[in-house]
């Protein structure tokens, strides 16, 4: 299932969203939504985020992306919350948009997650979260790692600094936002890099987050505050 904004003339960009493990495009109607009103198409991609590996979700969502990609003349951007980032790299590692834009990256764990680490023996972890969550830990088989090739395209990376997990929060060095440390959120290539007030969860409806994106959508950098 996906949601799309009413139209792409031929001057728009597009948009594709791609939300976290766990979430549902609900949780990006509200940037869906400023996207929208900033002249953007949008493609709010749903995907069934604990029921597949990463690889195969890629192959899940090209279907709708290309039919949104062939219905915009403008740039095919991406903003993803957590393992949306990792699946968006995925994605245009083997289907790469004619005319990729940018790619704006909400607390994503580019080189990992260390809850993913403690927890993926642990069986109500892995039934809960299910492939994709075992392609989540900090250390990356080489089948995993070639998933993930060098980005050469516009990345901008924002990393939240609160926390509203207490159990959590005790297996992350600091700062993090409660599930991914700042430090793993970071890539050798990214354009920029801007951490923000707030926790995991709340990244894709924070105003200052959805600012930001649309920022570096335009502008390919971040405003600085």
């Amino acid at each position: 299932m996906s949601g799309r904004s009413a139209s792409a003339n031929a001057t728009q960009d597009g948009v594709v969203l791609l939300h976290g493990i766990s979430r549902t495009t609900r949780s990006f109607r509200k940037m869906q939504t400023a996207l929208a009103d900033a002249g953007f198409a949008t493609l709010n991609q749903d995907y069934a985020s604990r029921r597949k590996a990463l690889d195969a979700l890629a192959e899940d969502i090209h279907p709708s992306i290309q039919r949104f990609a062939d219905g915009v003349d403008g740039a095919v951007h991406f903003v993803c919350h957590s393992m949306g980032g990792l699946l968006a790299r995925v994605y245009i590692a083997r289907h790469r948009p004619k005319r990729l834009g940018r790619v704006v990256m909400l607390g994503t764990p580019n080189s990992g997650s260390e809850i993913a680490d403690r927890l993926r023996h642990f069986r109500p972890y892995r039934a809960f979260f299910g492939p994709a969550g075992q392609q989540l830990g900090t250390q990356r088989n080489a089948a995993v790692s070639a998933l993930f090739p060098p980005v050469d395209y516009p990345v901008g990376i924002i990393a939240g600094n609160r926390s509203i997990y207490p159990i959590t929060s005790a297996f992350l060095p600091k700062p993090h936002d409660g599930r991914v440390s700042v430090a793993n959120t970071k890539l050798d290539a990214m354009a920029d890099h801007i951490v923000i007030r707030t926790s995991h969860p709340w990244l894709v409806r924070n105003s200052v987050a959805i600012e930001q994106t649309i920022a570096f959508l335009r502008d390919g950098k971040f405003v600085s505050r």
